[in-house]
């Protein structure tokens, strides 16, 4: 096992034999397919717009271009695998064969969308639902053995909001990771990355009394993925639109990563190469 200087975490993950190099925090860009996404303006339209989109995080200093085509926002609207299958696989493919050296991360829960992604060229699966969602989805991420992002959530996009409720918050996200990490490691998956699930199945207070004890993740050894980006516990809190909620995220950022955050999931790419490039001088002075 690879080690870094927070932990003995795992940071070197491998990916259809790409090795991934997480020492560093690194950022993965939102590529949005949805029309529906909260956040209007991360919509992508077809893919001339997918590829210049890509080009630019790239450039601003993106390792992961994470593509989704589901909207898991609250009170999202469900869409079939065919049409989620239609919207992903042409860009994933055209991504892939424009910039051959990034890494394509599919933001599904459905274990066939998982494959066949994987199979047109990506080389993550990122699923909201950790296998609950779709009861095949452990046993792909197996057969395909590529790294995978699971996150905590409760119930579905459609009714996480509706009254989440814990005993011990940041002990039942806990509970729930260890559970799923003895499923997967008896079914030979090597490469996982945990997201606590910020604004899933959280309210407000759930997810700042989650991100005060983050560093309580940092138990499991694996890289931490956060996502805070532009979301409702920034714009709730200071009272403005996600369309003003950039340096209210970089602070959430900010905290994360001085909790031993290892992936920042983000609309805002050159934003949060700065935040990480300062924290890390920090650390590094």
């Amino acid at each position: 096992m690879a080690k870094d200087t927070f932990l003995n975490r795992k940071v070197i993950l491998n990916s259809k034999g790409k090795l991934i190099d997480l020492s560093s925090p690194a950022v993965m860009a939102i590529l949005n397919l949805t029309p529906d996404s909260f956040y209007a303006n991360s919509r992508i339209k077809g893919v001339d717009d997918a590829l210049k989109t890509t080009e630019k995080f790239l450039n601003e200093g993106a390792k992961f271009i994470d593509i989704g085509a589901y909207s898991s926002r609250p009170g999202a609207v469900d869409i079939s695998i065919d049409e989620e299958l239609n919207r992903l696989v042409p860009v994933v493919e055209a991504i892939t064969k424009e910039f051959p050296d990034v890494f394509v991360s599919i933001d599904t829960f459905r274990a066939k969308v998982a494959e066949e992604s994987i199979l047109a060229g990506a080389h993550i699966i990122n699923d909201i639902s950790a296998g609950n969602l779709d009861e095949k989805m452990f046993q792909t991420v197996a057969k395909l053995q590529v790294p995978y992002v699971m996150m905590h959530m409760k119930g579905t996009p459609q009714n996480m909001q509706e009254n989440p409720t814990y005993h011990n918050l940041v002990e039942e996200v806990s509970t729930y990771f260890s559970e799923k990490l003895a499923v997967l490691s008896n079914l030979g998956v090597k490469d996982i990355i945990i997201d606590p699930g910020f604004g899933f199945a959280k309210t407000i207070s759930h997810n700042y009394e989650l991100l005060q004890n983050m560093e309580r993740l940092n138990s499991f050894e694996l890289p931490i993925l956060v996502g805070f980006s532009r979301k409702s516990m920034v714009t709730k809190v200071l009272n403005n639109k996600s369309v003003d909620a950039l340096n209210g995220t970089t602070v959430l950022n900010t905290s994360a990563l001085l909790k031993g955050a290892k992936i920042l999931r983000v609309h805002d790419v050159k934003e949060a190469i700065e935040c990480i490039t300062l924290i890390e001088r920090i650390k590094n002075p």
